[in-house]
């Protein structure tokens, strides 16, 4: 595996190596063989198989294996398999080297004019001026000979550029971390995807990274393929291929017409088994990832479920654009280490098909765009007037000649002015933001592991901390998903509890078990358990196991009726969708008659019965008047108590003439009821619980069930989800088609804002009703705040609803691949109570965020004040270049760490949602952010105007080039860092709570930081000396300086006492882009690089700090285009798959062919219809 992984040009070389190498003797087939076979489709695939190897059974024995049971489990000879047709792995691109994160970290283009400028004062400070020290000169340098003094000249550059480096550090080691985790993370999904596969005649679940060729594998419905495959047997398969061809009808599959199955196609219908025959970089999938370049790939690993592009060349052009969205959503790349902006600006890129850019994201660009702007603008200025003044000062003021010998000396002057405006720049532009954000999130995602909430995409973290709905599904979410039948009506009797097998006749129980046991999906079992007074152990779809469940009460055995019929002798098999609601299987009798089997949600069933097992086990008529009343008394009394109520029926079908199979409504009808089952599935012990605190928290729960109308109120009810007496809506699928549509049947978003507010339970739900939902209260403008929408799901038909929600949950156990795969949350126990977690967390980084920006913007505001008033008065800032790179190292980088990883209280959860309008800077922040600032001016002003006669030394104003540090300086650089200190816990604090102290000890991430800032702060000044222009200080300075810091805490406490309400003229800042803007960001989704701050960044002219990035890209996606020749969609592919982790959020998977709405802006050649199966 060692040399698989590394480089993906090696494959090719080696595969015509190992077929003539004699491997290949072993095996009938070549690797080359069976790809040119999996390259073809339809007629001319069978046309293939018949040639040359007759049927699919010989290409079973060929492989050495056999169609019924499978492998062996013989470890030699899967090792074989492996050698000769290669691993189910793509291999991933190696992670960047920490020097290369170094390098990215290099690009910033603030640090890089620092650089130079510094390099500039280093190389000037070893300039001697020629012919001695003329007197000219010497004058405008007044004193900086002094005792050798000018000897230490190099020290402020080189200090300039260690400083520069540490940043550097920091922010590549932040990098190479965060990298590192999103591996773990990817891993863990990967890790997670099992596979049905037979071996040694028993069905096992094996990670697919193990599959190899030859392997028999178990296809149903919700599947993901993860590997090339022939079709040996299947049930009514339905495929969808458009993660591959960009064609959105789904593909019928069967032995006799197409029975090639491609990797990374979703099952959207049936079941079946199929041969494995292409596997890793062989399979279709693989085979374009080496045609692209897997090396090139951000992430790609293992199976083939990522890397889904078109496997028939043809269809490239014209589908460019539509299976693209497809693509991307396959990938899972991996967060590259690229470094804030980057990441922010992917992130941004990809979100537009599907969402508007995360919330968080808008406002914090937009916020970092206008700081940036004005930082420019200030340290212009600065740099201006210190030259003009320095300027006038000598040349008109004094009257001096500009002489050739001094032209050094006034350089140098020049730089250092050039140094101070650099650095009020460096201070005024909050690189830290991108870096709180990832800390934020990449800590809450690692933690919210441990609360079962599994994170695809890292923004829908930060999303669910707005989430104003949550429509959930019932069955497993709300419910234990362990069903059992608790009631049931037959022989015209209602048995209250499972009767005895004496209770019923012989025939007819004989009968119900052969019903149950051919027409559940063979895959559906019940296993003994290993623990002692443990329950049996449900494997499979649970309402069938609940129906074998009863069979086993009834002391029959489901599994000998299986031997008798196993599933290759199944005649015809019309498999459960979500459209039919029912399941139905043909077997052909011993005579050569038919029997039918059928089983439904009893409503939809008991319409297509005619008649009805009496009393006495003979078939009597079964009347519209008997139906009618069976449903009064039988079926509502059992929804009203929460049971779900399922019919099985059958009917008996003549050999001659031959029924017409493919006509189902003939077929399924005229059927003779065998029974109605009521089946429990209980509320979840803790859901109640969290349904309240849901409502506590401002978010409105949902529920959207396939069930029937009197099951569904009666569990929501039991949920909490409604109470008596409140104003609610409960309504079916039927019912609610009917008031949002209008007469022509188009959905009117105006009708859909009538039920939405007041609907809590939509029952007998199909998929499109879902989705209309979940569409219509993400685009209702009646509130004033747009609604963010959760939706959980599991099953496949769940993919458009989870697509086009803010935030998918999908259910790590009982949830399709399909289903996971649209998601952007798993939750890995199934369990409502983890959402509530979620929303915690969420809730939390928003917070986080907010309380690193009052922290940083007074830091900002003061620092940025200071150096300049600073420079205009006394012509140098009394913050020197060093001093500022180390508050701004301490300002972004440790309170980043600090401030972002507090852990969240129960306390968010008593609060409503902010909202997506809602300004990152509340009112309370900014009166915070300014209360501070003008603190802590007020004492930088006095101590640098009178400070020198408070403590009785020397001044340290107008200084001249290169005098030795003074006292006074270092006493306002001291009392400046230990002020942010102290106001750093203020800053754990952002709705004006008092007690800042509260929980501080339950983050040592913090205490740790805010210790050991003050440790170095001491080495800083204490040992600093001319470097960081520090000279020691005695004692008593220090705790002058350390007062002056606590009185940080007392002055919060001022702050905290005046009303914010009566501050009317205080602003908010840093709201979201506005809807104009997020519109033109919808016109502009196909252009790669944009995004709303660089739009702005544009229109400005400002900050040209994304510059280089962007370069980078350029080169990588032209170099790709020309490897990858005739890949059209290779380029606009190549961004999306060179994006990061939570990209993959954002574009349309294959499953938006279930329904085309499902894609907001809807692909081309799809005007927008709902394509519904």
């Amino acid at each position: 595996m060692g040399d698989l992984g590394n480089s993906t040009v090696e494959f090719h070389p080696k595969k015509p190596a190992m077929d003539g190498g004699g491997n290949e003797g072993d095996f009938g087939m070549t690797v080359d063989e069976l790809c040119s076979l999996m390259e073809l489709r339809g007629p001319e695939a069978l046309q293939k198989i018949h040639e040359s190897y007759t049927d699919t059974e010989t290409i079973c024995h060929r492989l050495k294996t056999s169609p019924a049971d499978g492998l062996s489990d013989n470890p030699a000879d899967l090792e074989k398999r492996r050698q000769v047709f290669g691993m189910n792995f793509i291999p991933p691109k190696k992670p960047k080297t920490f020097l290369q994160l170094v390098w990215e970290a290099l690009q910033d283009v603030t640090l890089i004019i620092l650089e130079i400028a510094a390099i500039i004062s280093l190389g000037l400070s070893f300039y001697q001026p020629p012919g001695g020290d003329s007197e000219a000169c010497s004058n405008v340098s007044a004193g900086a000979e002094d005792e050798g003094e000018a000897e230490a000249g190099w020290i402020e550059g080189a200090a300039i550029l260690l400083s520069v480096f540490c940043v550097v550090l920091v922010t590549a080691f932040n990098d190479w971390s965060k990298e590192k985790q999103f591996r773990g993370l990817q891993s863990r999904i990967e890790q997670e995807q099992r596979f049905a596969v037979v071996r040694n005649g028993t069905v096992i679940q094996i990670p697919v990274a193990e599959m190899v060729v030859g392997d028999v594998a178990q296809v149903k419905y919700g599947d993901l393929l993860p590997a090339d495959g022939v079709l040996i047997q299947g049930n009514d398969l339905k495929i969808d291929e458009s993660s591959l061809t960009g064609e959105s009808d789904h593909v019928g599959k069967s032995i006799d017409k197409d029975p090639m199955l491609l990797s990374g196609t979703h099952v959207m219908e049936g079941s079946g088994k199929m041969v494995v025959t292409a596997v890793g970089v062989n399979s279709q999938t693989g085979i374009i990832f080496t045609l692209l370049g897997a090396g090139e790939m951000e992430e790609e690993k293992k199976d083939c479920k990522k890397g889904k592009q078109d496997g028939t060349l043809e269809n490239n052009q014209n589908k460019a654009k539509k299976q693209d969205e497809a693509v991307a959503m396959e990938m899972q790349p991996l967060k590259s280490a690229e470094g804030g902006e980057v990441e922010e600006k992917e992130k941004k890129k990809a979100s537009v098909p599907k969402k508007e850019k995360s919330v968080l994201q808008g406002k914090l660009t937009k916020l970092a765009v206008q700081i940036g702007k004005a930082g420019l603008v200030m340290s212009a200025i600065t740099v201006i007037i210190l030259m003009l003044y320095f300027v006038i000062e000598t040349f008109v003021v004094q009257g001096r000649v500009w002489l050739t010998e001094c032209t050094p000396i006034y350089v140098q002057y020049f730089v250092k002015f050039f140094i101070i405006g650099v650095t009020v720049l460096v201070v005024a532009v909050p690189e830290g933001l991108p870096l709180a954000v990832t800390i934020s999130l990449a800590y809450s995602v690692k933690k919210m592991m441990k609360d079962n909430n599994l994170v695809r995409h890292l923004d829908a973290c930060e999303t669910m901390g707005n989430a104003t709905a949550i429509c959930s599904d019932k069955t497993g979410t709300l419910t234990t998903n362990r069903m059992t039948v608790v009631q049931i009506y037959i022989l015209d009797q209602h048995f209250r509890d499972v009767p005895t097998p004496d209770q019923i006749n012989p025939r007819t129980l004989e009968l119900l078990t052969s019903a149950i046991a051919v027409n559940c999906a063979y895959t559906s079992k019940i296993i003994a358990t290993d623990k002692e007074g443990g329950l049996p152990k449900q494997v499979g779809n649970k309402t069938e196991c609940s129906l074998l469940g009863l069979v086993m009460d009834l002391k029959q055995d489901y599994q000998a009726v299986r031997e008798q019929i196993p599933e290759e002798k199944l005649y015809k098999v019309y498999t459960f969708n979500s459209v039919r609601k029912s399941m139905s299987t043909v077997i052909q009798m011993p005579d050569g008659s038919f029997r039918l089997y059928s089983k439904g949600a009893s409503e939809i069933l008991l319409k297509k019965c005619s008649f009805i097992l009496a009393r006495d086990g003979e078939v009597h008529a079964f009347k519209p008047r008997d139906k009618d009343e069976m449903v009064k008394k039988v079926i509502e009394p059992m929804a009203c108590e929460g049971l779900r109520t399922i019919c099985i029926a059958y009917r008996e079908l003549p050999a001659d003439p031959m029924p017409d199979w493919d006509n189902e409504a003939d077929i399924v009808s005229n059927l003779i009821c065998i029974t109605v089952v009521g089946i429990e599935d209980p509320v979840r012990p803790e859901v109640p619980d969290a349904i309240k605190k849901c409502q506590q928290a401002g978010i409105t729960v949902r529920m959207v069930t396939g069930d029937n109308i009197n099951t569904a109120r009666a569990i929501a009810a039991k949920c909490g989800i409604i109470s008596p007496g409140d104003d609610f809506l409960c309504i079916d699928g039927k019912e609610f088609n009917r008031r949002i549509r209008n007469e022509k049947g188009e959905i009117e978003q105006e009708r859909i804002d009538k039920i939405w507010p007041k609907l809590r339970v939509l029952a007998r739900s199909s998929p499109t009703d879902k989705h209309t939902l979940v569409k219509g209260i993400i685009d209702s403008t009646i509130s004033d705040q747009r609604q963010v929408v959760a939706v959980t799901g599991d099953g496949t038909n769940d993919g458009p609803a989870l697509k086009k929600a803010d935030v998918g949950f999908a259910m790590g156990i009982a949830g399709t691949d399909v289903a996971k795969e649209a998601s952007d949350i798993i939750l890995t126990d199934d369990n409502f109570s983890s959402i509530v977690k979620a929303v915690m967390w969420g809730r939390n980084v928003y917070d986080s965020i907010s309380k690193f920006l009052q922290f940083q913007l007074t830091v900002n505001v003061v620092a940025v004040i200071v150096a300049f008033s600073g420079a205009c008065i006394t012509q140098d800032s009394p913050l020197k270049a060093v001093q500022m790179l180390w508050v701004n190292l301490i300002m972004d980088t440790f309170a980043s760490l600090a401030l972002a990883t507090e852990p969240p209280t129960e306390a968010l959860l008593l609060r409503k949602p902010y909202g997506r309008n809602n300004p990152l800077i509340s009112r309370t922040m900014m009166k915070n952010i300014l209360g501070h600032a003008v603190f802590q001016l007020i004492i930088i002003f006095t101590l640098l105007f009178v400070g020198e006669k408070i403590f009785d030394i020397d001044s340290g104003r107008n200084a001249p080039l290169h005098s030795p540090p003074s006292e006074h300086y270092t006493i306002i650089f001291n009392t400046f860092v230990l002020m942010q200190l102290f106001n750093e816990i203020n800053a754990r604090k952002i709705h004006g709570e008092r007690n800042v102290f509260d929980g501080i000890f339950s983050n040592p991430i913090f205490c740790s930081i805010v210790l050991g800032t003050f440790g170095i702060q001491i080495v800083i000044v204490q040992f600093g000396g001319k470097p960081f222009s520090c000279s020691p200080l005695n004692v008593e300075q220090w705790l002058w300086c350390l007062f002056v810091g606590l009185a940080e805490l007392v002055w919060g406490q001022v702050i905290a006492s005046v009303p914010t309400h009566h501050l009317k003229c205080l602003r908010e800042a840093g709201h979201g882009p506005a809807p104009d803007e997020i519109m033109d960001e919808d016109l502009a989704e196909d252009e790669d690089e944009i995004d709303h701050a660089e739009r702005e960044l544009r229109r400005g002219q400002i900050l040209w700090f994304r510059g280089l990035n962007r370069i980078q890209t350029q080169m990588e996606v032209v170099s790709t285009f020309k490897r990858s020749g005739s890949f059209q969609g290779a380029v606009r592919r190549r961004s999306s798959v060179l994006s990061q982790l939570h990209d993959v959020t954002n574009n349309s998977t294959p499953s938006h062919v279930v329904l085309s709405t499902a894609n907001a802006t809807g692909a081309p050649g799809n005007p927008g219809g709902e394509s519904f199966p």
